[in-house]
């Protein structure tokens, strides 16, 4: 049988339109390996920019019915993919969002956005705590608190107001403790004071603290956003192209649904959702007694939704609570509380989930004895 014309299937391919970006898929770099054989057989590579992309069905099925469209096609297979940093830049360049000035960030190695999209999850306490555990773990961290208008992060390390030094090159020295370095806007402010901003400060806000910081040589910088999927989360997606998010959910269905739109978001932005947590999965009493005070699942459902990872299920500890007022992290002051060993979970589930390769048991371990090959998530 006679091999259908390739040009036509190319032609019918960019007849296919992304539905959020309103562009041909052809122009957007999506395809990738494309394969006619005899007998009528297409084979296509559809490339997504994250694998947790919540409308793979439509380009499944949109590809099919097109190329099957085209004259001698009889059968077609279509595979997903995933682009490469290079086509994930090349993309964001044919869209126009330019990434930081030459130097910025640079030395840092992996841009992670804590979010919920909905406030009172305990996104903070998280971030905070994870920060430190991955400091625990050898990392080199930094925080950066993006909640301007409910920044908990100073206090939460026990800085306060404590105002940041400016290097010799005129750049802000970020404030360290636990060994992690910490920017916020309350080190700019009175402790407490308010913050009434509209979005043009939040924007000029947040870019300064990306390119005047001084972050130096970074594993990770974790950023904890604000409730919500406005300003700072699309600022954010300009200015640090390559960030990945990190979604917080409580169990009960409704906190639950929330952080479901802020991983809408997150895709939009072309984000990629490195994984769920559970936060508040349940409450442990100081005897070991454990609630379900908000329910039980929510966390594992999202994740199942989103095919990421589920890193940890944190139980809501009076600990925590007592930590997170007293400036030290609940990591650092009680690492065998049941809180803080599922947060230490979150943290090597996190670099497990990674694309670099971040050693996480070599450490420690004698000269000759073998070394264990790679790094695998936690059981939960």
């Amino acid at each position: 049988m006679a091999v259908p014309d390739k040009a036509k299937v190319e032609a019918a391919l960019a007849g296919v339109i992304d539905p959020e970006l309103r562009r041909p898929i052809t122009e957007l770099g999506m395809v990738g390996e494309l394969k006619v054989s005899e007998g009528g057989v297409v084979d296509v590579t559809i490339l997504l920019t994250t694998a947790g992309c919540p409308i793979r069905s439509h380009f499944q099925q949109a590809v099919r019915a097109a190329v099957a469209a085209v004259e001698g096609v009889t059968h077609v297979n279509v595979y997903m993919d995933v682009m490469s940093e290079q086509q994930r830049a090349a993309l964001a360049g044919r869209l126009g969002r330019g990434p930081l000035p030459e130097g910025t960030l640079a030395a840092v190695g992996n841009v992670i956005c804590v979010g919920s999209g909905k406030g009172g999850v305990g996104k903070s306490t998280l971030t905070a705590n994870l920060a430190a555990a991955l400091a625990a773990e050898g990392r080199r961290v930094g925080v950066l608190d993006a909640d301007v208008w409910g920044y908990s992060i100073p206090r939460m390390y026990g800085l306060g107001a404590q105002r940041p030094a400016v290097s010799e090159r005129r750049k802000i020295v970020p404030n360290e403790a636990h060994g992690v370095k910490v920017m916020s806007i309350g080190f700019f402010l009175a402790e407490d004071a308010a913050v009434v901003w509209r979005g043009p400060m939040l924007h000029k806000a947040l870019a300064q603290f990306l390119k005047d910081v001084e972050w130096g040589e970074l594993d990770l910088l974790l950023i904890d956003l604000p409730p919500g999927t406005g300003d700072v989360s699309m600022t954010l997606a300009q200015l640090v192209p390559g960030a990945r998010f990190l979604i917080v959910t409580t169990p009960q269905p409704t906190a639950q649904k929330v952080a479901r739109r802020a991983a809408e978001m997150a895709n939009r932005l072309e984000l990629e959702i490195v994984g769920v947590v559970e936060n508040m999965s349940g409450f442990t009493t100081p005897s070991g007694e454990r609630y379900q005070i908000f329910g039980e699942g929510g966390g594992e459902e999202l994740a199942g939704e989103l095919e990421v990872p589920l890193l940890a299920k944190v139980p809501l500890t009076i600990p925590l609570r007592e930590q997170a007022d007293g400036g030290v992290p609940l990591v650092v002051k009680d690492p065998g509380d049941p809180a803080a060993q599922a947060i230490r979970h979150a943290a090597r589930g996190l670099l497990a989930a990674l694309p670099e390769e971040l050693p996480l048991l070599q450490a420690g371990k004698p000269a000759g004895e073998p070394q264990p090959l790679g790094a695998s998530l936690p059981m939960l």
